[in-house]
């Protein structure tokens, strides 16, 4: 699983919204879609609803949503460990 693609996922599902989510990640709306349609090629179902409402997280969504919180938190637990060791 491409952390990059989660990290896009977890913004997108936090704000529910494309262009907030492409704003705060530095990317085009039009990126982040691309991302998100090939995170669900790769999970096999919609991770989220959309519609006017934005974009709400599909149940599949939600519990992605839930595992790549704890994937993300120990990548990045994984490089401040990096770090420390690589300045001592």
């Amino acid at each position: 699983m491409d952390l990059k693609l989660l990290r896009s996922f977890v913004q997108l599902g936090d704000t529910g919204h494309y262009g907030k989510a492409a704003e705060k990640l530095f990317v085009t709306q039009s990126t982040l879609s691309k991302q998100m349609q090939a995170l669900e090629m790769t999970v096999g179902g919609p991770l989220f609803e959309r519609g006017r409402h934005g974009a709400r997280l599909s149940q599949l969504g939600k519990l992605l949503h839930q595992e790549a919180l704890i994937l993300l938190r120990l990548a990045d637990d994984i490089d401040v460990k990096m770090q420390r060791a690589t300045a001592s």
